[in-house]
């Protein structure tokens, strides 16, 4: 019998999932001229606590948690140890450190701070080792790879924070010149410096709104063509508030009815990234129709009550919480502009109860509104409506490039796309 010569080294050892020039490690699939290195090797975690008390300490800003974004490790509040009455030891920061909140790790909280500092004992002052890019490891502490080691790691010690013990433990994968890794972290800002760009029009546009509202949603000022007189009247007479349906645990399935809720609204919009479902025979009335006005009436937040979205083609037919209401009227697109402005905002303000965050139907009836003709309302809603689309672009853009930022962490952060020219020996991209 002829037999067939077996290779030199057997086909079950070759990792085809590993592209040539890259290498398998305990950081993952990296190019095979990037490093892999303890985190407390390239970023030094601060030692010693200082007295907030005393000077110069007192003076300077404490971060705590609370002071920085999820996700993007902004600063949203400079606040002294003086003015927070801090009283308990805190750590110092400088220039080009990142500090890491171990509380809560999946919120993924870490600044990239650009002066110096004091940080609260639920945080970590890390300090960038010689020839490590800060950038660079501020994208790292940000990445989905190591909130999964880190959220695995809390989990383990049933209490919600990283210990120093834990972050040791995790491997970085890193290029060895600080050349790649500061234009990673380049290219990781620059991303950032459009998003905050995006924010900050979205922000002035919404500004831009919300001052139009006041002005033409109350006759201060009149759109060219229309002076007749406004009408003052109750929404109890303009329409009629429905409230919504009240299910069993038992009544919700995977597939039935939809229930909308408040996590069902966002921004003014329909939104279906939270639905729920019941099995449950529903009174005609209690199902929603085009152009109702849809309003959150009862919620944990206070600043949730009143929040609304008008109902569409596509949504009409399903029904709605206990917690919320239907305002069913002929100017639904003009009520529910008014349910931005200061004016109705106002009388919710002043109808919330002490403890219970809500408004019943007999205050949405009470409530006061000025209403224009429905030539004038028409042109009103118009010019709000395109507003609001314009937001709405703006918004799919902002989206659009976190999720681009998102994909650059993953691909920059693995030397999967590289930015500096590889040596030979490392041409493939991982």
């Amino acid at each position: 019998m002829k037999t067939v010569d077996q290779p030199e080294q057997p086909l079950a050892t070759v990792d085809i999932s590993v592209p040539p020039g890259c290498k398998r490690t305990e950081a993952g699939v990296i190019p095979t001229d990037w490093e892999v290195r303890p985190l407390f090797e390239v970023l030094r975690p601060a030692t010693g606590q200082v007295d907030p008390r005393r000077e110069p300490f007192k003076s300077m800003v404490l971060v705590a948690p609370d002071h920085i974004e999820s996700g993007t490790g902004r600063l949203l509040a400079r606040v002294t140890a003086e003015e927070q009455r801090a009283i308990s030891g805190k750590y110092v920061f400088g220039p080009g450190d990142i500090v890491y909140s171990k509380i809560r790790p999946y919120l993924r909280k870490a600044m990239l701070s650009d002066f110096g500092g004091l940080c609260s004992a639920d945080m970590y002052p890390l300090t960038p080792a010689a020839g490590v890019s800060s950038g660079f490891m501020h994208g790292v502490l940000l990445s989905y790879p190591f909130t999964v080691f880190v959220d695995a790691a809390s989990a383990r010690s049933g209490i919600p924070k990283v210990n120093r013990e834990d972050l040791a433990g995790f491997r970085v994968g890193i290029p060895s010149t600080y050349l790649e890794q500061s234009a990673i972290a380049e290219a990781l800002s620059d991303a950032d410096g459009l998003i905050g760009a995006l924010e900050a029009l979205i922000a002035k546009k919404r500004a831009i709104k919300q001052a139009a509202m006041q002005q033409l949603l109350t006759a201060k000022t009149r759109l060219p063509g229309f002076d007749d007189a406004w009408e003052d009247a109750a929404l109890g007479q303009l329409g009629e508030c429905i409230i919504g349906l009240t299910y069993e645990p038992k009544d919700v399935v995977e597939d039935g009815l939809l229930v909308l809720r408040a996590s069902n609204i966002r921004d003014g919009r329909l939104v279906f990234d939270d639905n729920v479902y019941v099995d449950k025979a529903v009174h005609p009335h209690l199902l929603t129709r085009e152009r109702d006005v849809l309003i959150c009436v009862r919620n944990g937040s206070r600043r949730l009550i009143g929040k609304c979205a008008v109902i569409d083609e596509s949504t009409a037919g399903a029904t709605f919480g206990a917690f919320m209401t239907v305002y069913r009227t002929k100017h639904s697109k003009f009520i529910f502009q008014a349910f931005q402005a200061d004016e109705i905002q106002q009388q919710i303000r002043e109808r919330l109860g002490a403890t219970i965050n809500q408004i019943t139907n007999k205050d949405l009836n009470s409530f006061r509104v000025k209403l224009p003709s429905g030539r004038e309302q028409a042109a009103i809603t118009t010019v709000l409506s395109d507003m609001d689309a314009e937001i709405a672009a703006l918004e799919q853009r902002l989206n659009k490039t976190r999720a681009i930022k998102q994909g650059m962490m993953q691909q920059l952060l693995t030397g999967r796309i590289r930015l500096v020219e590889p040596n030979r020996e490392s041409e493939a991209k991982c």
